[in-house]
């Protein structure tokens, strides 16, 4: 199969047209319902009307065919390849695809000449890249110079946060477009079609299509190709529900290791804690359970969050969290998932001081930025006669000896931070009462007769 210049085409499957004016080939052979539906136009995409509403940014350069270099952005299933093909169709460009998983430098050559031999004959390419964020730094890169003079509109689509995955001197070049999980709307319209799609071959009932709706989490693909699997495996032409059971054995929640819904994930649950909501805090904790997370990693996470969000208001907190760590070494599943239930449960309840947290930050800027204090000399060690020679420890206060176990304005701090204060308690659980004491203490200091002054 030669391509538009008359140049073998390496980029488009057997038996479809690299050209943009025949996106949906009807191609011998099976083809996955998927396929045979994906849409020709914007009147049938499902979904991203916050891009895609007459107005928008993104649905005006496509309506007037002027395309700018773009990155999608999105969960899988949510039309990324099929938004660039209709892209490209709408300007009447020739359309490329290249996945970031199988190609190298090789290929990306081969797309940027045959884009140079269409803008010789005066027509755009679309290059679209699936996945981009697996292409590393010099193969991003490799694309900027024929961005910048136009021999292509690049289109990335990418699963992962662009910010993290893909070079500053790509994402200046292209706007980024987020696209988001299909509402249950839309995949049931979907569904609808993929039904329609299939001529009379099966029939189901109105449950089950809901039910296949559910489980597709936002994925149009998902939901056609669990449609066919229904349909393949529906005895005398009917699915239902106990052909879903078959079907649906499996976790179809998306969780991805590592990747944006992993950490957005961690970042509800501990977010639900320190807003003492405890159902919610439990719902990501099931949540990532059920996605295949290592339990031992939201032990850890927890125990942070014990002393980052509670602090001192609760001690007992961590003594819990690292109970219920130890309980999920020690006997693994099902007991350690519900003594981290309990812990998270603790936590959301208990009352909350990020005072340990704030001081501890605010400490290490001080040692951060400035330099080598030196230690005051009563409070340096003393264990040589030539140390005591030169006054280390000379005149150190035994707070023991002192009345009440302190030793009122006595100075342990180098003196250039001499009444530094990190540590703000706050008035809420136990911090309350330490709070209390620190401004005891404070009001002792200031009345006190002896002031250290090295």
């Amino acid at each position: 199969m030669t391509n538009d210049a008359g140049q073998p085409n390496l980029f488009a499957p057997e038996g479809a047209s690299t050209g943009a004016s025949t996106l949906n080939p009807a191609a011998g052979g099976y083809q996955p319902l998927a396929a045979r539906l994906r849409p020709l136009n914007l009147q049938q995409f499902a979904g991203q009307q916050h891009i895609l509403a007459p107005g928008r940014p993104l649905r005006q350069a496509i309506d007037s065919g002027q395309l700018h270099s773009m990155i999608f952005w999105g969960p899988p299933g949510v039309g990324k390849t099929t938004l660039a093909r209709i892209a490209a169709e709408s300007a009447d460009a020739h359309f490329l695809q290249l996945s970031a998983v199988l190609s190298g430098v090789k290929e990306i050559r081969e797309a940027i000449a045959q884009a140079r031999q269409y803008k010789a004959q005066g027509r755009d390419t679309v290059l679209f890249v699936d996945e981009v964020h697996r292409f590393n730094k010099s193969q991003q890169d490799a694309f900027l110079p024929y961005v910048e003079d136009g021999t292509l509109i690049f289109v990335g689509a990418t699963t992962e946060n662009p910010s993290f995955e893909l070079n500053n001197a790509l994402l200046s070049r292209s706007r980024v477009y987020k696209l988001r999980a299909l509402e249950m709307a839309d995949i049931e319209a979907v569904v609808a079609r993929g039904l329609t799609a299939l001529e009379g071959e099966v029939a189901v009932d109105p449950d089950c299509l809901t039910q296949i709706a559910s489980q597709a989490d936002g994925d149009a693909r998902r939901a056609l190709n669990l449609l066919e699997l229904a349909a393949d495996l529906a005895a005398d032409g009917r699915i239902t529900q106990h052909t879903l059971d078959e079907l649906l054995q499996a976790s179809l929640r998306r969780f991805d290791k590592g990747g944006d819904v992993f950490y957005d994930q961690i970042s509800a649950l501990h977010k639900a804690v320190r807003g003492s909501a405890p159902d919610a805090a439990l719902y990501w904790f099931c949540r990532m359970l059920d996605g295949g997370c290592d339990p031992l990693y939201i032990a850890r996470r927890v125990v942070r969050m014990a002393s980052e969000d509670i602090g001192n208001a609760d001690p007992r907190a961590l003594t819990l969290c690292l109970d219920a760590w130890q309980v999920q070494e020690r006997l693994g599943s099902p007991e350690g998932e519900l003594a981290l239930a309990q812990a998270i449960i603790y936590l959301a309840c208990a009352a909350k001081s990020n005072a340990v947290y704030a001081a501890y930050k605010a400490a290490r800027q001080d040692v951060e930025q400035g330099g080598s204090q030196e230690v005051p000399l009563h409070l340096r060690n003393a264990p040589t006669q030539l140390m005591q020679s030169m006054d280390h420890g000379a005149e150190y206060r035994y707070a023991h000896d002192e009345e009440g176990g302190y030793a009122a304005g006595e100075n342990y701090f180098p003196e250039a931070l001499r009444d530094q204060q990190y540590y703000h308690p706050v008035d809420r659980g136990l911090e309350q009462k330490i709070n209390e004491k620190l401004q005891y203490l404070r009001e002792r200091d200031k009345t006190s007769t002896i002031r250290r002054y090295d």
